[in-house]
Order: C-alpha cells, then sequence, then structure tokens
C-alpha cells in the first residue's frame, strides 16, 4: 500500500521535526523523522494494525515520541490525516480528508 500525507499533515511532521532539532539536537529531529517512517512502513504492510478510533479513522502512536499518526485506509492507500502531538486537542483534524 501507498502512504501519503495531507499537506497539513506533512506540515506536522516537517514542523515537529524541527523543534526536536531547534529545542533538543539533530540527531532527535532525524530519530523522529525515521520513527514516523518505520510505522508508516508497517502501515504499508499492515494497514488494519492501528485502533479504530472514530468511524472509519483509525491511530497509531509512535514509540519514544509522544505522537499518534491518525490514518484512513482509502482503497489501496493508506492517507495520513494527522500527525498528532498526544496533548493536542483531539480530533482537531476532523475536517480533513
Amino acid at each position: 500500500m501507498k502512504v501519503t500525507l495531507v499537506p497539513k499533515a506533512e506540515r506536522e511532521l516537517i514542523g515537529s521535526a524541527a523543534r526536536y532539532t531547534r529545542e533538543a539536537t539533530t540527531e532527535l529531529g532525524e530519530a523522529f523523522i525515521a520513527e514516523f517512517e518505520r510505522s508508516a512502513l508497517l502501515l504499508a504492510r499492515q494497514p488494519q494494525l492501528g485502533a479504530v478510533w472514530r468511524g472509519n479513522v483509525r491511530r497509531l502512536p509512535l514509540r519514544r515520541f509522544p505522537y499518534t499518526i491518525v490514518y484512513i485506509v482509502d482503497g489501496d492507500s493508506i492517507r495520513v490525516l494527522a500527525v498528532a502531538h498526544q496533548r493536542r486537542k483531539p480530533g482537531f483534524w476532523s475536517g480533513r480528508r
């Protein structure tokens, strides 16, 4: 399966990695991206892995980082709706598709 990110989710991913780089180290920012990529590859192989959350929306928490991949399975692809910090208001991404 192919994994794609809606534009806002891509900005969240890049912005969060930049924040880790700026506030901690370059290595931590790179580790955040690597963990997202590892999780996305896992979802590509096992799209039903994430827990059902709202309707057809699923979520998969990242290891080591307080973020969750919010996604839907759409035919033969996975669309990431948000790379959400776990302390952010739940459902802030609900208008995205």
